[in-house]
């Protein structure tokens, strides 16, 4: 957070074109708690009830409680939600001459305490005004940068109403609300709609334009997906965690010891009983942000180092200390746990032709040079049947899934070298010559990988990186000032 200096309500041009000059700013120090209770003063009482649904782990030891629907709050009396709109704005910042009001931070401050669940206190109401600020700022940098685009572009970018509705809907019934008892819901907490519309809007235009713009460009290669196949086959053996993350990006909240600090407030917070899925989606940098912060299971080497180390020291339902990385802060919640499995499944297809134990050299290596020559037209898995078929005296079979120990010793050593989707050369047994297929391979009792799952997870990861890069770069070459 940052103040620059305290003016009039509203500045002239004048004014404004002055401050405008200035680009660092100082911390705000005790006076900011200050602020921060000034702006809610008339806010959300203390013990209000996040407007979500999911589980969230209580101390660090205790499982997650049991999902609780929400209890909508009494609406406030006339007189308390008139005095909830402040007689006389001031600004709270001002981006590339645009202003954000204190009305619009104390709004987006009630926003953020009605989602996450976490209860409001004189120390913890500086993070949720730094957070609100920081949201707001670069929602604005984000909607300057599409209205700039859809000039030059000719094109329209930004979500339209209905596009709006549509999401809000979305969110509503993940919490099992209609969208008109949601939108009542957050009136009742003072809450303006056109606060949740401007984030939403902002969200969703954001999304469309990275994805959009960069989506087409990225390239996950058949050689990404089989080396992150390879690696996850590999860490079967190892332990593997279901986790949830919470990721502060330090460049984003102020530096490392802005987002330590944040980190620290968010745990205690969670501790409590906020939900950390709602904690998620508001605060974290990560590109699991819009799931909630759910990761899935992963294996030791998918995080940083520092993350790994705590993990191994974690039961299923603990949520970890802040851990400090390269970028900035993680939090994470260990949902469950489990061993490295010692076998390896594979599933096998086959290109085979009938060789009899006594057949001539001769017959031998024409059955070779054929079945060589089929399996130079097998492209994958999907599609051997229907290739192996058009060569007459080869015939096609499905193996199923075996483990490999079980497999034929002459079967075994190809099954355990190959990754999915490659072809071992020609196998002689006693009952004919065999080219074999690795379709998938995976631990016993580990989840199957999957090619499109993986695809689509090297896809998010490399989105949200462009993300993260392409706001830093706006809030570089912005003109921010902080009052």
């Amino acid at each position: 957070m940052a103040d620059k200096k305290c003016g009039r309500t509203r500045p002239n041009e004048g004014m404004i074109s002055s401050m405008m000059r200035a680009r660092n700013v100082t911390s705000r120090g005790a006076r900011g708690a200050v602020t921060a209770a000034a702006l809610l003063a008339a806010t959300l009482p203390l013990g209000s009830k996040a407007l979500s649904q999911p589980a969230a782990p209580q101390a660090p030891a205790a499982a997650v409680n049991a999902l609780t629907p929400f209890t909508p709050q009494p609406a406030a009396p006339r007189d308390q939600l008139t005095a909830m709109r402040p007689m006389s704005e001031s600004v709270a910042a001002i981006v590339n001459d645009e202003i954000i009001s204190t009305y619009d931070l104390a709004q987006r401050m009630r926003l953020l305490i009605a989602t996450t669940g976490v209860q409001p206190t004189q120390e913890t109401l500086p993070q949720f005004q730094q957070q609100a600020l920081i949201s707001l700022v670069d929602e604005r940098l984000q909607l300057q940068e599409l209205k700039r685009v859809e000039k030059d572009q000719k094109f329209s970018i930004i979500a339209k109403d209905e596009e709006v509705l549509e999401e809000l809907a979305s969110e509503a019934q993940q919490i099992n609300m209609k969208p008109d008892a949601f939108l009542a819901a957050m009136r009742a907490q003072g809450i303006a709609s056109d606060t949740l519309y401007q984030q939403i809007r902002a969200q969703v235009s954001w999304g469309h334009w990275i994805r959009g713009r960069y989506g087409s460009r990225l390239r996950i290669g058949e050689d990404q997906i089989k080396a992150t196949q390879a690696r996850l086959t590999a860490a079967a053996s190892k332990p593997q965690y279901e986790v949830s993350e919470v990721f502060l990006d330090a460049s984003r909240t102020g530096g490392m010891d802005a987002a330590l600090q944040g980190a620290t407030q968010l745990v205690a917070q969670i501790q409590q009983g906020a939900p950390f899925a709602a904690v998620a989606r508001q605060f974290s940098a990560s590109s699991t942000a819009a799931a909630g912060g759910e990761a899935g299971w992963i294996s030791p080497g998918e995080l940083p180092a520092e993350v790994d180390a705590t993990l191994d020291k974690l039961r299923p339902g603990q949520l970890s200390p802040p851990i400090p990385v390269k970028d900035g802060v993680y939090i994470i919640y260990l949902k469950d746990k489990r061993s490295g499995a010692g076998q390896t499944l594979v599933s096998l297809k086959q290109a085979a032709i009938a060789l009899a134990p006594s057949a001539t050299e001769a017959e031998t290596d024409a059955a070779k040079a054929k079945l060589v020559a089929v399996r130079a037209q097998i492209k994958d898995c999907k599609t051997l049947e229907s290739t192996v078929g058009k060569s007459s005296g080869v015939v096609a079979g499905d193996l199923g899934e075996a483990e490999i120990a079980d497999l034929l010793p002459e079967f075994a050593e190809a099954a355990k070298t190959l990754q999915p989707g490659q072809l071992s050369q020609p196998i002689r047994t006693k009952v004919g010559l065999h080219v074999l297929a690795v379709c998938g391979k995976r631990a016993a009792g580990a989840a199957q990988v999957d090619h499109d799952q993986i695809e689509n997870r090297l896809t998010g990861e490399q989105l949200s990186m462009v993300s993260r890069r392409y706001m830093r770069d706006l809030r570089n070459s912005a003109t921010i000032e902080y009052r």
